[in-house]
């Protein structure tokens, strides 16, 4: 099955790169977390349905599901299942109020 990382989950990854690379002041782990999300997203690809159900009241989001980035547990990404594909809708920390995230959430799938 295709994926595609749609435009907020390609903020999301860049906001953690970011943080890893300079406030961690961890380019080894920056780079670990970029590789870690492709391999993430290829696995997510070949099994669709392993991501737990994410119930949320945003319709355009009905079927979302989530799956831990591989090494970076509190990191999840967050997609649906389309016929076309996986759509990578956000790739977020556990520590950041989530739910609001996604009841916002504006992109079509």
């Amino acid at each position: 099955m295709r994926g595609s990382i749609g435009p907020a989950a390609r903020d999301d990854i860049l906001r953690q790169y970011r943080y890893l690379l300079i406030e961690e002041d961890n380019p080894d782990l920056a780079q670990r977390f970029l590789a870690a999300v492709q391999t993430t997203v290829r696995k997510i690809c070949q099994r669709p349905g392993i991501g737990a159900p994410k119930l949320i009241d945003n319709a355009r989001l009905a079927g979302l599901r989530s799956w831990p980035v591989a090494g970076f547990t509190a990191v999840r990404v967050y997609y649906l299942i389309a016929d076309n594909g996986v759509r990578v809708i956000r790739i977020l920390h556990g520590k950041r109020d989530i739910n609001p995230m996604l009841e916002n959430e504006s992109e079509e799938p």
